[in-house]
């Protein structure tokens, strides 16, 4: 098998977080963005070390699990989403094997025999779950009209338009379409990102389930001046099942593809709305951190204050606290919880929320987790970890185990990620007590994985024999 070589075969599985298992022969190549039972044709791309990998070409058999018909019309061209052709029973339980084969390893890796697997959680809903959605100005070929949506799966350039996403509430799509009108009756140009040239960039529209209002973010760079106040009167006439309650024009002239502000001007109303999870109030504004999934969110949530137990006149604290959600819902059964994050603006966000919802017992510290648990004076009972995709930092793992806390709940959006961190905390004396996850992202590769860390010591020994015990 050799570089530049177009092979046939059967997707056998797929493994976390998408990676499609094929063999030809002996040899096992893995390909991404295919679903388990699919027949393709492929392409190898990368082959060294004995490993190798393909790109698809062409998909010559549907898989048995796509039992339903596309739900979207840019599907499967789109890199958005993944698995709306599945069932979304299947969907779960392809996920669910996912998570609990990789925790497995771990656990077995770690020494330890058994440990509570709660499977997987559902989303309330399965479309029209996002609260936020990026999306970018472009073409779907070279020098074609304008689009604006999500890339092209395995595209850093082609642009498709997602006049009807189904991961967005249909308001999102109706602005999107509303927008997209505007600047191609304009012509107004997008911005090449190689040229570095260029007015329009992004979309970010964000709507809130619980109060249904909506807040529209149009990002552009300062290479051009257009009067916004036509486009801003024709969203506010759109007949919308929420309410456009903010209009932003955020201005990035940034050489990344990121979506940031060098200014942002308020053409309309506000820059934030509420949103209601577990009887708390948050207010989310333009880059606050939130929870894609606010229904989801709620179930996860659950679970954590579940996996905590009884923390009445526990100090708990909540490091990579983002605006301090899980720190609030923890509060109310907590002596103090004191919340880590590094963006500042979360942190202000955190601190607004708390005093919002009357709880004097959180505490919001600004800064690295590396650095500020060093600053900080007390010691917690129970420690909260929901670090970011890559994981806890290794020079800061340590310093989080040096507690010696009976119980950590740590919260997990890759658990690859998992997986290698849990090395260390078996190293310092924790085992897997309890592992669920939570489907927060239906019809994509992502979903989110719960772990009760517990000192060995400190773990009840008739939980083995829960029914739900797992043992390999």
């Amino acid at each position: 098998m050799k570089k530049g070589e177009i092979y046939e075969g059967l997707i056998e599985k797929v493994e976390y977080p998408n990676k499609g298992i094929v063999y030809v022969g002996e040899q096992k190549v893995t390909v991404k963005n295919g679903i388990p039972g699919q027949k393709i044709r492929f392409l190898i791309h990368k082959k060294r070390s004995g490993r190798a990998e393909g790109r698809i070409l062409e998909v010559l058999e549907s898989s048995p699990l796509e039992t339903r018909e596309p739900q979207c019309s840019i599907f499967p061209a789109c890199g958005g989403c993944m698995y709306q052709t599945m069932s979304y029973e299947e969907q779960l339980k392809m996920k669910e094997e996912q998570i609990r084969n990789i925790l497995d390893a771990a656990v077995k890796a770690g020494g330890q025999k058994e440990y509570r697997w709660e499977g997987i959680h559902r989303s309330p809903i399965e479309f029209g779950y996002r609260n936020k959605m990026e999306f970018s100005f472009g073409d779907a070929c070279k020098d074609g009209p304008l689009s604006l949506g999500l890339h092209k799966k395995g595209s850093t350039y082609d642009v498709l338009t997602a006049a009807d996403c189904r991961l967005v509430h249909r308001d999102m799509t109706e602005i999107l379409k509303c927008v997209l009108a505007y600047f191609q009756e304009r012509e107004v140009p997008y911005y090449k990102k190689m040229q570095h040239t260029g007015y329009l960039r992004h979309l970010l529209l964000r709507r809130s389930v619980t109060s249904s209002e909506i807040l529209v973010h149009l990002v552009t760079t300062s290479q051009e001046e257009h009067d916004l106040q036509p486009l801003k009167e024709a969203l506010l006439k759109l007949e919308l099942e929420g309410e456009i309650v903010g209009i932003m024009h955020i201005i990035n002239d940034s050489l990344s593809d990121v979506v940031q502000s060098d200014e942002t001007r308020v053409l309309y109303g506000r820059d934030y709305f509420y949103e209601t999870l577990l009887g708390l109030q948050f207010k989310v504004s333009t880059f606050s951190f939130f929870q894609p999934n606010s229904l989801a969110a709620e179930v996860l949530y659950s679970i954590v204050r579940e996996y905590l137990g009884d923390t009445k006149d526990l100090e708990v604290f909540d490091l990579y606290s983002g605006t301090g959600t899980i720190a609030q819902l923890a509060a109310p059964v907590a002596a103090e919880v004191i919340g880590v994050e590094i963006v500042e603006e979360a942190v202000r966000a955190a601190r607004e929320n708390a005093q919002r919802n009357g709880l004097s017992n959180c505490r919001f510290i600004a800064g690295d987790v590396l650095k500020v648990l060093d600053e900080v004076e007390k010691k917690p009972d129970v420690i909260i970890l929901d670090p970011p995709r890559d994981g806890i930092h290794p020079k800061a793992l340590p310093k989080i185990l040096s507690y010696g806390v009976d119980h950590i709940v740590y919260i997990s959006c890759k658990a690859t990620s998992l997986a290698r961190d849990l090395e260390g905390f078996y190293a310092a004396g924790y085992q897997v007590e309890r592992a669920c996850c939570v489907d927060q992202f239906c019809e994509t590769v992502h979903v989110e994985t719960i772990c009760l860390l517990s000192r060995a010591a400190s773990i009840d020994d008739n939980a083995a024999d829960s029914q739900k015990a797992f043992v390999r």
